[in-house]
């Protein structure tokens, strides 16, 4: 059975998603250099999966995601 592909991740499976350690993660959300989450609930955020996923593919380089 294939694993599940996430559409949304949290803090530690955007970290994975992009293969960092989640203090890594962090500090570059923090900089500005990686998209903040979105809060889709009251304490509830989250990141866009696919937004990481195409970031991981060197599509934002040229200026294909705002953040």
């Amino acid at each position: 059975m294939p694993r599940h592909i996430p559409i949304l991740a949290g803090e530690e499976t955007a970290a994975e998603l992009l293969d960092m350690k989640l203090a890594e993660f962090r500090a570059l959300v923090q900089a500005g250099h990686l998209p903040r989450g979105l809060e889709i609930a009251p304490g509830l955020v989250r990141w866009d999966a696919e937004t990481l996923r195409q970031i991981g593919r060197g599509d934002a380089i040229e200026g294909g995601i705002e953040w």
